[in-house]
């Protein structure tokens, strides 16, 4: 229960930063270009992990190295280009949208390659869907649905590749290694795989630009809190209750964006939004509640 527990709290700390890391992507986004801000937060957020935890981390075979350049590539590299790419084709209520859908492609690539996963049957499904509608009403609020056909299919492949990486996470955490070498190693493979992409992008390194304070702070926020911190503290959610139901907390990250615009922006929140937020809790605790469920009946059944 204790673990459980923790796991839970590491994953809402993790979402409740990212839920508030548009605030510093917007004002950075004034002089620099996302692939920028990518490897700049990234490299600090490696160097934030080498200096807490220096250890090496020596891994037992060649496959676990395999692993874990391919949750590099997934979850740090890839998932955040193809994300950064599908905002410059596509509206940004569109990419919330269906980024979200991550927790559903990570039910269903769990229930085919991690069979000792948690089984997930209706109720997960219904909360899914509510869960949709909330987040539709929240992003979109009114205003029109504009399919763009490159934008969208890039954001869809985004959140593939984000349940992928959920999955080769949990893998990790089954090899027993401590979490903040887990994540450092990740990272170093998500930056390398990265490098290539410097050149094709439009990549600046402009010292002068770093250092000016606004920019230099909210570099430091996405760096130590939302990549070194949250990353750890997601591996670690993973590794306690597993991919499914870590991913579900995903819902949450429109509703904390509402609530950090309306306290830090002073937007005002709309009867739509209000609407969309509860119906996206409602379809966090559906599909929680029936996970929880189901491992309690496991749990009956091995005392019987």
């Amino acid at each position: 229960m204790n673990k459980n527990t923790t796991g839970h709290i590491a994953a809402l700390i993790t979402i409740v930063i990212w839920g508030t890391t548009f605030i510093s992507t917007k004002i950075l986004l004034v002089d620099f270009t996302p692939i920028e801000i990518l490897f700049f937060r990234f490299l600090l957020g490696l160097l934030v992990l080498i200096i807490v935890y220096p250890k090496r981390l020596k891994l037992k075979d060649r496959k676990q190295e395999l692993t874990f350049a391919a949750a590099g590539l997934c979850g740090i590299c890839l998932y955040y280009l193809l994300e950064n790419i599908a905002l410059t084709y596509t509206m940004a209520s569109n990419v919330g949208v269906i980024i979200s859908i991550a927790p559903f492609f990570t039910a269903v690539l769990s229930h085919i390659f991690m069979k000792t996963e948690e089984k997930l049957k209706a109720q997960f499904f219904v909360g899914f869907f509510v869960a949709m509608v909330g987040i539709c009403l929240i992003s979109f609020n009114g205003s029109k649905l504009e399919l763009n056909p490159i934008g969208d299919i890039l954001a869809i492949v985004a959140a593939l590749v984000w349940s992928v990486y959920s999955l080769l996470t949990r893998k990790i955490s089954r090899y027993g290694y401590n979490t903040i070498q887990s994540t450092r190693r990740i990272f170093t493979y998500g930056i390398v795989f990265m490098l290539p992409f410097l050149f094709v992008f439009d990549f600046n390194l402009d010292i002068q630009k770093v250092m000016k304070p606004a920019y230099a702070l909210n570099l430091i926020y996405l760096g130590i809190g939302a990549s070194a911190l949250c990353f750890v503290t997601w591996n670690y959610a993973v590794k306690m209750l597993g991919a499914v139901k870590t991913s579900v907390y995903i819902y949450m990250v429109p509703v904390i964006t509402v609530a950090t615009s309306v306290i830090v922006l002073k937007e005002k929140i709309t009867w739509v939004s209000a609407i969309g937020t509860i119906l996206t809790l409602i379809g966090l605790f559906l599909s929680e509640s029936r996970l929880r469920i189901k491992k309690r009946g496991k749990e009956n059944e091995c005392r019987e």
